[in-house]
């Protein structure tokens, strides 16, 4: 089976970025783009983001997860600390996340190292999911190995019993993770794939050095 993808041709042509035009700090132009992203309404969830882990077994995994939040210590996320990707980032905190907004000709892609968020951030969130998603995060053993379908609705519909009209606490081994980014690229599309790429890199003062990437 093949199929010659070699004759698939687009011109990025929407925008450009400049040095005379960005922030000179990168959370501060990630916002930019992001609510830029969210404006255009080209995107049922900008907050979507691929992370990058290093798995137990050696091999790098992607996987898309959702950004719940971003300030200027970093990115924001959520999972089951026992899964697969908990796992991977105990092991080795080192991750890249990397976000694409087609519509807006636009990527961003970032380098970091990743820690757990303070057990009483976890909580809030946790508090204001709801209920549904809540028991979901209970009663799935995230990325486990599970006989069927059929089980997993089984023990969902036994929770729902178990804690009908009770609040439910967050699992410990439920919460969040905070990204510390150490550099941001950004990449807008450009005409004749003479993309622009600029990346910002975290110095030992903490400033951001600024560099322009050949495409």
């Amino acid at each position: 089976m093949q199929k010659d993808l070699g004759n698939y041709r687009k011109s990025y042509e929407k925008s450009e970025l400049m040095e005379d035009s960005i922030k000179e700090n990168p959370m501060e132009q990630f916002q930019k783009w992001f609510y830029e992203v969210e404006a255009s309404e080209g995107v049922d969830e900008p907050n979507a983001m691929t992370i990058a882990t290093i798995g137990l077994d050696g091999f790098p995994k992607n996987r898309v997860v959702l950004m719940k939040k971003f300030t200027f210590e970093g990115f924001i996320f959520y999972t089951n600390y026992q899964s697969e990707k908990g796992k991977a980032i105990a092991n080795n905190p080192s991750v890249c996340l990397s976000f694409f907004w087609p519509n807006m000709e636009r990527q961003v892609i970032i380098k970091g190292k990743a820690e757990k968020l303070a057990e009483n951030l976890s909580d809030g969130y946790f508090e204001s999911r709801p209920v549904g998603s809540q028991l979901g995060a209970i009663v799935s053993n995230q990325s486990e190995v599970i006989p069927s379908r059929e089980l997993l609705e089984q023990e969902l519909k036994k929770l729902e019993k178990t804690y009908e009209g009770k609040s439910i606490e967050r699992p410990d081994y439920w919460g969040g993770f905070l990204v510390r980014p150490i550099s941001l690229e950004f990449w807008q599309g450009r005409p004749n794939r003479l993309h622009d790429r600029i990346r910002y890199t975290l110095q030992e003062d903490f400033d951001w050095k600024i560099e322009r990437l050949a495409p």
